[in-house]
């Protein structure tokens, strides 16, 4: 494909600018598409344009632009112009340009807005153009997203000659798929979104991009899946073994984790690998489901591993797992980047003498080998990409993978980010659990909140202080976690205070965050970095600093870090609530301790982009669809993978390897592959 460069008007600079964006070719630059559109097709006469308005406007030059130089630094150029209902005086400030551009007579148009000053109306810095000349004004006008020394002219303009440059694009939506969805053609749809004629135009032009990305990457996630049923592998032939590790549990799994257990003890019986998903809010007992899988694996003869993001989240589940397993003959490695005397636990793994393996991504090193590994799981996933947990399943001939996350991902999110796995859905807590009380207050509440701090810590709790930066921001008045540490060791002089951030170094962290749970430390003061893991049954108050910065899927993720005790537990959001959007934000949280309901709403308050990133799970970033304005869109889009993948859509062998070659070229490998 052409590089950018070959184009009229883009030289090695502005070249330069697109190739950061990650946009080479000519091809990519048309997929660079407007963020918004500005309708100036609609023209007025002068004496119908109101004070606030954007107008078009068809006038005559009375006299040539006069230059006023007011200060230094500070010029105004100013002319009048007429048609035939009234005059309007139009201004610009500091654009020489515009010195020389007009000689009375000239017959220009004008887009821009109207503001009235006494009895004169005015038009300030507005767009014009030559009559004759006319590009951007009387019709619907692309804005680009600019960076650098772009502007909306340049963009349109290289747009212009890219579309030139392409020619007759190459369809690769089989025709059966578009005439059965309404779906447009590439080269109509490709005019049309950068330079649509009519609102019409634009909205069947962006349904097709929207389509064309949704199912793209569905039929991508899709044939990952029909290749994971493919690869075969023994079914467990004992899965009624669960009941003895059910029965010896000290309480009964709720009706949700009996539903769980039973769609994995389902995948077990099949002859194809399981993949799936297990979401879970914080405390719905995912890991005891993981356990009872485990054990069935164990009972079948195959060695299960967990990986998890971090040192000390793996020793806990150690410790966890050994709890569930005590009295049993299942023996439990330890494997992290500290653990002593690595190469005789490697030795025990392949050999079989360990039954399950719990560990950082240490367990997927190069040195490590399993004998006979039958379950891979996956803690907090998204904190791994999709390399390492291929990786992981690697490990072993086609094992059963079950993939835990405590983020619930709304179903249009899942789709996309998931669309790969089954996913099993824990959507009921323990009973007996006290849902943490919630509050949102301002910063004159601090001494409150303080004094509230020092009265649980002298009943023996312990509380969380988070805050949005690690140290003092010249560009960003917000707290940060070392000024807050510094207050509180004032505040506090008795106390011990702890303090935590993401550039400490992994040893540093953990040893933090081991004698906070350990009770060494009363108070821990931290960034997100505590968003995720580690239990402290004796932690009950989150203070939140700054809270209006998080979305709600973060600031669930915090508040799940208390409340795990007996103790009635407290999440304190000190914010500055001065807009619509965080006062819902704030609302929200202070009414729900339910995940899935809190994270559907921050889709819809945030959007996609911001809820979940998809970087680390090796997907392509959206360029057009929202996944909450466009859910109709995907539903579709999901059809017609359908149709592909079931044959029922009459498609010829020459559009399918067209279809499935785009499919390689715009999804990463990593997606396809397993």
């Amino acid at each position: 494909m052409k590089s950018i460069e070959t184009l009229r008007g883009a030289g090695p600079s502005r070249t330069k600018i697109f190739e950061k964006k990650g946009i080479k070719t000519v091809e990519e630059l048309l997929y660079y598409f407007p963020r918004a559109y500005e309708d100036r097709t609609h023209f007025c006469d002068i004496k119908d344009a109101n004070d606030g308005e954007f107008v078009c406007i068809c006038a005559t030059v009375y006299s040539p632009a006069r230059e006023t130089r007011i200060r230094k630094n500070f010029t105004i150029y100013q002319m009048t112009v007429f048609d035939d209902s009234g005059q309007i005086k139009v201004l610009w400030y500091n654009n020489r340009f515009v010195k020389g551009a007009f000689k009375t007579g000239d017959n220009v148009l004008f887009y821009g807005k109207v503001s009235v000053k006494g009895r004169q109306k005015q038009l300030e810095n507005p767009i014009y153009e030559q009559q004759e000349k006319q590009r951007f004004i009387g019709k619907i006008v692309p804005i680009y997203p600019l960076s650098g020394n772009l502007t909306q002219k340049v963009v349109a303009s290289l747009m212009e000659e890219a579309i030139k440059s392409a020619g007759t694009l190459s369809e690769y939506i089989p025709s059966a798929i578009r005439q059965k969805y309404g779906i447009s053609e590439i080269n109509y749809a490709m005019k049309n979104i950068h330079f649509p004629e009519t609102f019409y135009d634009y909205q069947a032009a962006r349904k097709r991009f929207v389509f064309e990305e949704l199912f793209l990457l569905r039929l991508a996630l899709s044939a990952r899946r029909k290749t994971n049923e493919k690869q075969k592998r023994t079914p467990f032939s004992d899965t009624e073994c669960v009941n003895e590790f059910v029965n010896s549990l000290s309480y009964t799994l709720t009706n949700a984790q009996k539903r769980v257990l039973g769609e994995i003890l389902a995948d077990f019986k099949k002859n194809t690998a399981m993949n799936r998903l297990l979401e879970g809010d914080v405390g719905s007992g995912k890991t005891v489901v993981a356990a009872a899988a485990m054990f069935v694996a164990y009972k079948n003869g195959y060695q299960s591993v967990i990986m998890a993001p971090t040192e000390i989240l793996a020793f806990q589940h150690f410790e966890t797992f050994s709890k569930f397993f005590l009295g049993t003959d299942i023996k439990i490695a330890l494997l992290t980047k500290s653990t002593k005397n690595k190469q005789q636990m490697y030795e025990k793994i392949q050999t079989g003498e360990y039954d399950i393996v719990i560990g950082t991504n240490a367990v997927i090193s190069d040195k490590v080998a399993y004998k006979n590994l039958g379950l891979c799981v996956t803690d907090e996933q998204h904190r791994f990409g999709v390399s390492q947990r291929a990786r992981l399943s690697e490990k072993g001939e086609n094992p059963n993978s079950l993939i835990m996350t405590a983020t619930p991902i709304p179903r249009t999110l899942s789709l996309i980010l998931y669309g790969d796995l089954d996913i099993s859905v824990l959507d009921e807590m323990p009973p007996g659990r006290k849902p943490v009380l919630t509050y949102a207050v301002g910063e004159n509440m601090r001494e409150r909140v303080y004094a509230f701090v020092r009265k649980n810590v002298e009943n023996g709790m312990q509380a969380y202080v988070v805050c949005p930066l690690i140290e003092e921001s010249e560009t960003q008045d917000l707290k940060n976690a070392k000024s807050i540490f510094d207050g509180l060791i004032k505040k506090f002089p008795d106390l011990k205070i702890g303090l935590m951030h993401g550039k400490m170094k992994a040893s540093e962290k953990d040893a933090v965050m081991q004698d906070f749970l350990d009770a060494k430390t009363s108070i821990l003061v931290s960034t997100t970095v505590i968003e995720v893991g580690v239990n402290v049954p004796n932690s009950n108050i989150m203070i939140i600093e700054n809270a209006e910065r998080f979305g709600l899927a973060t600031l669930h993720q915090l508040r799940g870090r208390v409340g795990r005790g007996n103790e009635q537990a407290y999440c304190i959001m000190i914010a500055e609530t001065s807009s619509e959007l965080i006062k819902k934000r704030m609302k929200t949280m202070c009414q729900s301790n339910d995940g899935f309901y809190i994270s559907e709403q921050d889709l819809k308050l945030r959007g996609p982009g911001d809820f979940f990133g998809t970087r680390q799970h090796g997907l392509p970033e959206m360029k057009i669809a929202n996944l909450v304005t466009d859910a109709e869109i995907l539903k579709l889009a999901d059809s017609a993978v359908s149709d592909i993948l079931e044959k029922s859509a009459e498609i010829n062998q020459k559009e399918e390897e067209v279809l499935f070659k785009k499919v390689s070229e715009v999804i990463p490998e990593s997606v396809i592959l397993n």
